[in-house]
């Protein structure tokens, strides 16, 4: 099962992912940088303007780093029901299905994957 999240490094909450950064006990000092990093930037939409609380400067070589720690644990999730591979903002499932067990074992992994996404405010590309 191949996925793709939607606009995945503008969706990035802030506040989740700072908080991902101290789980992984990385040093204060780096997650005071990247906190200083993310904020201070606006966006315009009609006449309003709102400061922005989701999303990974795209310009930086540091997007695709923050990005792989933001999803590193999802992993986890669905590592007992399929084997699952990253690239980028793009997640593959797989399972050999040679019986009704494996079946439903991929599909648990598609619901882990599911709510996943759910937890962490990110959306699935829905493709038709």
């Amino acid at each position: 099962m191949y996925s793709d999240f939607e606009k995945a490094f503008d969706k990035v909450p802030h506040a989740r992912l700072l908080s991902k950064l101290y789980s992984y006990s990385i040093s204060n000092t780096v997650i005071k940088w990247i906190q200083d990093f993310l904020p201070g930037r606006r966006y315009r939409v009609h006449v309003n303007l709102s400061w922005v609380t989701s999303g990974i400067p795209q310009s930086s070589v540091l997007v695709p780093l923050l990005f792989l720690i933001f999803i590193n644990d999802l992993i986890e999730c669905c590592v007992a029901h399929s084997e699952i591979y990253l690239f980028a903002d793009d997640a593959k499932l797989f399972k050999h299905i040679l019986n009704d067990s494996d079946r439903q074992s991929l599909q648990e992994g598609v619901n882990e994957l599911y709510e996943w996404t759910q937890r962490w405010l990110l959306k699935l590309n829905i493709i038709i």
